[in-house]
């Protein structure tokens, strides 16, 4: 067991820490306030919860470092992982519509069980990612023939496409076109040929249009929640002239980035996030730490991600076997999303979703899901640098 850690990549866990030990400050400094004033709690309650899901999520990636891989390809295993996440995701969809007041922030996104709370998509993401590594691997060589139909890939397909739309009609927009995301670059790195490939994403376009015409035409849609939707997107383009309904958190957000500067104003000193970003700690912390932090501050942090991003993406590219290599896609893929989605949201480039900023936002689901990911590139890469280091012992000898 020890042995293991002497091929333990030092590129992928020291920045994964060092993202996990920023996150606990900034959320403690962006949420001690919000807190206090708005629900009454000591100002440590959401820092003990968030150093809770970081601990618990080490304890997962250490689990996942160790952890035999070849279990996810097992018959059995794919078939419970799939059952679960049809029946979490069907459960909320149909909670959706049914029972409007159980929406936060316009999504019903979480199952509640007792204090804790579930939020199934994000295990979505990391099941589609197993899900499909262990499809695309194990059809490898029938992609790459002449003859190949697509339909030799309906089950996957199927698959993805009930996902995509029960993610769809939460609604988690966010979530959905992560998945989409995550399903087309998978797709292109199994060696599919193009015309496939751009058939495939024209055929996941349509499932997310119709999804979205569908879910305005129900009799059991809220017209409040659509036009909610529609809000968010002109927010997005127009956030000051929607200052008192959806632009507020954007607008806040650019007045915090413009108040931080170059170098910031000091970790603790926000002034934004003193009841004018509301709920600072989850998708808009990332202006919270450029306002107190500066400029300088967030390239730092948004440099840790993707230099991780890009080193998973590394280890994928450098792994003999297919599998490893698609899980290794999928899960830089789906931090990379993230990233982009919630900058972009911060910035007001894009509408806000609700993805939150991998490893710095406060949220117990999404930690536990990205470093559970963590593990396994872990377990992947240490894999591949024994059998590289293996193979260049039985050259000398």
């Amino acid at each position: 067991m020890l042995k293991k850690l002497r091929y333990l990549d030092y590129y992928l866990l020291v920045p994964y820490l060092l993202l996990c030990a920023i996150g606990v400050v900034m959320v403690y400094s962006a949420s001690a306030y919000w807190i206090k004033n708005q629900y009454g709690w000591a100002e440590t309650t959401v820092l003990m919860r968030q150093l809770t899901y970081v601990l618990l999520g080490l304890l997962l990636a250490w689990f996942f470092y160790y952890f035999k891989l070849s279990v996810f390809r097992s018959p059995g295993w794919q078939k419970f992982m799939l059952a679960v996440l049809f029946i979490m995701l069907l459960y909320l969809t149909v909670l959706s519509h049914l029972d409007p007041a159980a929406a936060i922030n316009g999504a019903t996104a979480w199952i509640r069980i007792g204090p804790i709370q579930i939020q199934p998509t994000e295990f979505a993401k990391l099941g589609v990612i197993i899900y499909l590594a262990h499809m695309f691997a194990s059809r490898q060589d029938q992609m790459a023939a002449p003859d190949f139909s697509i339909m030799q890939l309906a089950q996957p397909v199927l698959m993805i496409s009930l996902i995509l739309i029960l993610v769809w009609f939460q609604p988690d927009t966010g979530g959905a076109i992560i998945i989409a995301g995550i399903t087309l670059v998978m797709l292109a790195a199994s060696g599919i040929s193009l015309k496939y490939g751009f058939g495939f994403a024209a055929f996941i376009a349509a499932i997310l249009g119709l999804g979205y015409y569908i879910i305005n035409r129900l009799p059991l849609a809220d017209l409040a929640s659509k036009s909610y939707k529609l809000r968010r997107l002109i927010a997005a383009v127009h956030p000051f002239a929607m200052r008192k309904l959806e632009g507020n958190q954007v607008v806040n957000s650019l007045v915090a980035i413009a108040h931080g500067g170059l170098f910031g104003v000091g970790l603790g000193n926000s002034s934004q996030k003193l009841g004018y970003l509301p709920e600072p700690y989850t998708d808009f912390i990332l202006a919270v730490i450029t306002e107190e932090l500066g400029l300088i501050g967030a390239l730092v942090v948004i440099g840790l991600i993707f230099w991780l991003i890009m080193r998973i993406y590394f280890v994928g590219s450098k792994a003999t076997r297919p599998f490893y290599a698609l899980i290794s896609y999928g899960i830089a893929t789906m931090m990379m999303l993230q990233t982009i989605f919630n900058v972009g949201a911060v910035t007001g480039v894009l509408p806000v979703t609700g993805v939150t900023l991998p490893f710095i936002s406060y949220g117990g689901s999404s930690m536990l899901v990205l470093s559970a990911g963590m593990g396994i590139m872990l377990n992947i890469s240490a894999k591949e640098k024994q059998q590289r280091l293996k193979q260049a012992e039985a050259v000398h000898a």
